[in-house]
C-alpha cells in the first residue's frame, strides 16, 4: 500500500512492498461463503419528488461534509439502485512505476456536470446522461511527478457578468498551474493571468520537475481563489516553500500570500535564496474548506521535510500538522491546533477540514471536525481552535530516538476513546492464514521497535501503526448536518519505517532497495507495509472498517468490517474480513451511507443507523474515490463514483464515471 496523499513522487522512489494483494494460498485453506448482496429484490421506480440538490463544491459544500439533502433513493428503495449511465474520461499512458489515478469527485452547479482525470483533463457532462458537453485537455508536463491525480475542480459564477466567462471552473495543474475555464464551453478565460492560467511556480525560486503540483481543488471565498499545493517530500531538505496563495476569480492577480513559518520570522529572510518565501515550510496538499460568514479559511497543514528527521527543521514545523484558521481577506493567521508536535511519522492532516454546528447548554456550537492520519478524531470550536470534546497532552515513547533529535514529551490525544479509531498493537495481534506467516509475522514485531503510537523512528525499523496512508487518509469524514451523526472509513494496516543513514543509501539501493533520499539529511528512508509471504497484513482483522459517532454526545454508535476479500484473493476466499481503503464516505438526507473506497471493486449503501449493507453495485475497476450525490429539477436522484483503481492498493485501473439511479417511471399513457 503507498499513501501519503498516496506518495510517493517518483518512479525511481518507489517503496518496497507496496501492493496490498492476496496471494493464491493453497486449497489448504477452508473455503468460505462469499457474502450475497443485501438485497435481490427487483428494481423498482419510484415517483421522484423534493427540489433540485446540486453538489457545488468538492465536499458537498465549502464547509465540507459530503452531505446530500437528496432524499429519493431511501433505504427501502436503495436495493433498486441500477447503473444509469457511464462515461470514459480516458486512460492514462503511465509507463514504469508512476500511479495514474481517477480519484475525483465531480461537482453538480447549475445544471452541469465538472470533472477532471489524473492529468488535468477536464470535463463537462450532463448529469442527467453522461453526454460530454466539452472537455479541456490541460496538456500538463508530468515529468518527475509520481501520482498523477486530481481531486476535484471549483466552481464560481460573477452574479455581476454575463457572457464569456461569467462562470468559471477552476483546477489546480500536476505541473503547478491554476487555471481558470468558461463554464459554457471549457475554453481558458483570457483575462485570468497569462491566457487564463497563473503559474504557480512564481515566487518560488529553484523548482525541479515534480516537486510541486496541485492535486485537490482550490476554494473560492468571496471574489478571490485561493490554492494551496503538495510539495515532495523526503526529498530534499531544501524544498520549495508551501505558500498557500489567493488570486481575484476575475483577473488573476495575487491578493495574498500566506507561506507558514514561525511567528517572528519573516519571508524577506529568502531573498538570497532566489526565492520569495522562506523555503521548506509545510505545504496544504489535501482539500481546504471556507466558512463564508465567519470569512474563514480553515487548512489542513502537511508537514515540514524531510518527514521523518526534525532536527534540521530550525523551527519550521511550528505550523506542521495542524489545523490553521486563515482570515480570508487577509490571509493573516487566526488561530492553529497541532495534531502532532515535531512530526516524524508523516502524520501530516489528510483530509478536509469539516464544518458543522453542533448543539449545547449553551448555545449553538460553530465547530470543525477533523480526522487525522493517527487515528485521532479532533472536534474544534472553529472560531478559536479550541477543543469542543476535551484533548489532553499525553507521555510518549523517548526511548530510541535518532541522534541529535530532539522529540515532544507529549502528543495530543482526544480524551474520549471514541474519537481514536485506531486499534491497540501487541505480538498477541500479529496474524497468518497458517502457523508459518503468522511466526514470520511475529518475528518481523520483535525485530523492530514498537512501544506504541509516536514510537520515535530508528534505523533498527519502527513500526508504525498506523502507517503513513494513515488510519485515515484523503478521504476524510462525513457528517449528517440534521442527526449530527459522523462517518469515517478507517485502515488498520501497520508497517515499518527503516530509516538508513546516508553512507549506507548506495549499498541499500545495490540490493535493489528504494530508498527515500532525503537530500541533505543525516538519513533516508525506506516504509514496507508488515505483510506475510502470503501477501496479508499482519494484523488479525479486520484491516479496514466503518464507524459512526454521534456528535451529539461523542458516543459511538457502531463500528462494522468494511469491504471483503473479493478482487484480492480467489474463489471461495472472499472472507468479509474488512480491507484498506482510499476514498471517503458521502452521506444522503434519507440515512443512507454511500462509499467505494475498498480493495473489492464495489460502491456500497449503508444504513447509517446500524451499519448494515442494504446494496453493492459492483464497479467496473477500483473505487478510490469520494462518491457524491444530487438530484435533477425533474427529481431523480443520482449516486456517482470515480472508478479508477489504485496501483499502489492492488486495485484494477479505470476511467469510469458511473452514475447509478432508481429506474425512471415510466410515462402515463
Amino acid at each position: 500500500m503507498q499513501l501519503k496523499e498516496d506518495r510517493p513522487r517518483r518512479g525511481r522512489r518507489q517503496r518496497d512492498g507496496g501492493r496490498m494483494q492476496l496471494r493464491t494460498i493453497g486449497a489448504a485453506l477452508l473455503a468460505a461463503l462469499a457474502l450475497p448482496l443485501a438485497s435481490c429484490d427487483a428494481p423498482h421506480a419510484v415517483a421522484p419528488s423534493g427540489p433540485a440538490a446540486d453538489w457545488p463544491s468538492y465536499g458537498g459544500q465549502s464547509g465540507g461534509g459530503h452531505y446530500s439533502p437528496a432524499n429519493n433513493v431511501t433505504p427501502a428503495n436503495v436495493a433498486g439502485l441500477e447503473t444509469a449511465w457511464t462515461y470514459h474520461i480516458g486512460m492514462i499512458d503511465a509507463p514504469g512505476m508512476t500511479s495514474p489515478t481517477f480519484e475525483a469527485t465531480p461537482i453538480v452547479a447549475e445544471g452541469r456536470m465538472y470533472v477532471c482525470s489524473g492529468v488535468n483533463r477536464i470535463a463537462a457532462l450532463d448529469p442527467e446522461t453522461g453526454r460530454q458537453i466539452w472537455v479541456h485537455d490541460a496538456s500538463v508536463d508530468t515529468k518527475g511527478a509520481y501520482l498523477l491525480n486530481c481531486r476535484g475542480v471549483a466552481y464560481h459564477r460573477d452574479p455581476q457578468a454575463k457572457g464569456v466567462c461569467s462562470a468559471r471552473i477552476f483546477a489546480g495543474t500536476l505541473d503547478a498551474r491554476l487555471i481558470a475555464l468558461d463554464a459554457a464551453d471549457g475554453k481558458p478565460c483570457p483575462g485570468f493571468g497569462n491566457d487564463g492560467s497563473v503559474a504557480l511556480r512564481s515566487g518560488l525560486g529553484h523548482v525541479n520537475s515534480g516537486d510541486i503540483g496541485v492535486s485537490s481543488p482550490p476554494v473560492i471565498v468571496g471574489d478571490k481563489v485561493v490554492v494551496g499545493g503538495r510539495v515532495a517530500d523526503n526529498m530534499n531538505v531544501d524544498i520549495s516553500a508551501g505558500v498557500v496563495r489567493a488570486y481575484d476569480v476575475h483577473d488573476g492577480r495575487l491578493v495574498w500570500a500566506w507561506n507558514p513559518i514561525p511567528p517572528g520570522r519573516s519571508d524577506a529572510e529568502a531573498a538570497a535564496s532566489g526565492s520569495s518565501y522562506i523555503r521548506s515550510t509545510p505545504n496544504v496538499w489535501a482539500p481546504m474548506s471556507v466558512d463564508p460568514k465567519r470569512n474563514l479559511l480553515f487548512l489542513p497543514m502537511g508537514n515540514a521535510g524531510p518527514d521523518h528527521v526534525s532536527a534540521g527543521r530550525h523551527g519550521l514545523d511550528y505550523y506542521s500538522s495542524s489545523v490553521v484558521a486563515l482570515d480570508a481577506n487577509s490571509g493573516k493567521p487566526r488561530w492553529r491546533f497541532q495534531t502532532v508536535h515535531r512530526d516524524i511519522w508523516d502524520y501530516d492532516v489528510p483530509s478536509q477540514p469539516t464544518l458543522v454546528d453542533l448543539p449545547s447548554p449553551q448555545g449553538e456550537i460553530p465547530a470543525l471536525v477533523q480526522a487525522t492520519k493517527q487515528g485521532h478524531i479532533f472536534v474544534l470550536n472553529r472560531e478559536t481552535g479550541q477543543p469542543v470534546f476535551p484533548v489532553e497532552e499525553r507521555p510518549v515513547p523517548q526511548d530510541g530516538a535518532l541522534p541529535g533529535e530532539k522529540l515532544s514529551p507529549t502528543q495530543p490525544f482526544p480524551v474520549n476513546p471514541a474519537f481514536i479509531v485506531r486499534r491497540d498493537l501487541s505480538e498477541n495481534d500479529m496474524w497468518g492464514f497458517t502457523p508459518i506467516d503468522r511466526a514470520q509475522c511475529r518475528r518481523m514485531f520483535r525485530e523492530a521497535n514498537w512501544k506504541g503510537v509516536f514510537t520515535p523512528v530508528s534505523t533498527r525499523g519502527t513500526i508504525a501503526f498506523p502507517s503513513f496512508m494513515g488510519a485515515t487518509n484523503w478521504g476524510g469524514v462525513a457528517v449528517d448536518p440534521v442527526s449530527k451523526i459522523m462517518v469515517v472509513n478507517t485502515t488498520q494496516v501497520p508497517a515499518i519505517l527503516t530509516m538508513i543513514p546516508r553512507a549506507e543509501i548506495a549499498a541499500h539501493r545495490a540490493r535493489g532497495e528504494s530508498v527515500l533520499p532525503a537530500t541533505g539529511a543525516p538519513y533516508g528512508n525506506t516504509m514496507k507495509p508488515m505483510l506475510s509471504s502470503l501477501g496479508a497484513p499482519c494484523i488479525k482483522p479486520p484491516w479496514g472498517t466503518l464507524l459512526a459517532i454521534d456528535l451529539k454526545t461523542g458516543k459511538r454508535l457502531w463500528e462494522k468490517p468494511l469491504g471483503s476479500l473479493r478482487d484480492t484473493a480467489p474463489f471461495p476466499l472472499w472472507f468479509n474480513w474488512g480491507v484498506p481503503s482510499l476514498g471517503g464516505p458521502t452521506i444522503t438526507a434519507s440515512g443512507l451511507v454511500f462509499i467505494g473506497a475498498t480493495t473489492d471493486n464495489y460502491l456500497r449503501a449503508i444504513d447509517i443507523r446500524t451499519g448494515e449493507v442494504l446494496w453493492k453495485g459492483r464497479l467496473p475497476a477500483g473505487g478510490q474515490a469520494t462518491p457524491m450525490s444530487y438530484r435533477l429539477p425533474d427529481g431523480r436522484q443520482y449516486v456517482v463514483i470515480a472508478a479508477g483503481g489504485h496501483r499502489y492498493l492492488g486495485t484494477k485501473a479505470g476511467d469510469s464515471l458511473v452514475a447509478y439511479a432508481l429506474p425512471a417511471p415510466k410515462p402515463k399513457s
